[in-house]
């Protein structure tokens, strides 16, 4: 089933990159694939909880972000990973160090969604002029992070909506068997905070980022245009990673 959904998904945003759509026929596809990533993992959950005495599998993988504004890419993976479900570890010493823990089906989305997500970042930051007067590097930080922040409520919001509509979907008497989705999730949930603490028993959670510079409400207004579907990295999208 994971193979199927995923090759939809990816079907769903090669017809919305085709060319000479219009841009509202563009967001039909981009829609229909955020709305399937969404269920993509609520689905996984309840497949992998259908098997008696079965509890989630919680695996980790580790994501390391270059210079330059290495910490700031990791803030765009931390936006997508907490909304999708995932914990995250970082180290002071590597800015860009990330480790994320969750379930393979949301790792999975994670890796998706933050492929794309990262090179539009970059192609949108690429676009934007700071002021004069002001600190290019610091404009650029606060855009990325009001890009990242748009983007943790979107996703929150997706997923929130497909499990509003699955628990709708029990509740409404479709002959739907087997745990309800609220405890599978809180059961996955749970399972991902053991594992973190497991890993790291004496983990502190870290201070927020002061930012200094202007370009929030600029970048927030990006990622509130972003495409939350994954698209795909061509060549020359990548090398805005390196610039």
């Amino acid at each position: 089933m994971a193979q199927d959904t995923l090759g939809k998904i990816r079907k769903l945003l090669a017809m919305a990159e085709a060319d000479g759509l219009t841009d509202e026929a563009r967001e039909t596809y981009n829609a229909k694939a955020r709305d399937l990533i969404a269920q993509y993992g609520i689905d996984e959950a309840m497949l992998a909880a259908s098997t008696p005495g079965a509890s989630p599998t919680v695996t980790d993988r580790t994501i390391v972000t270059e210079a330059p504004y290495a910490r700031d890419k990791a803030t765009l993976l931390d936006s997508i990973a907490v909304a999708l479900g995932c914990q995250i570890v970082s180290t002071r010493s590597e800015p860009g160090w990330r480790q994320i823990f969750g379930t393979p089906a949301d790792l999975e989305r994670v890796d998706l969604l933050f492929t794309s997500l990262l090179v539009q970042q970059a192609l949108g930051l690429g676009a934007v002029t700071p002021p004069k007067d002001e600190n290019p590097k610091a404009y650029r930080r606060s855009w990325m992070a009001g890009f990242a922040y748009a983007v943790h409520l979107r996703l929150k919001a997706a997923e929130e909506k497909a499990r509003d509509a699955r628990v709708a979907e029990q509740n409404g008497g479709s002959g739907q068997t087997g745990p309800s989705v609220a405890l599978v999730l809180a059961s996955k949930a749970q399972h991902v905070d053991t594992a973190v603490a497991a890993a790291y028993p004496k983990l502190r959670k870290s201070r927020a980022r002061p930012l200094s510079g202007s370009g929030g409400q600029s970048g927030y207004r990006a990622g509130e245009k972003a495409d939350l579907g994954g698209t795909r990295v061509t060549g020359i999208q990548r090398t805005a990673l390196a610039n």
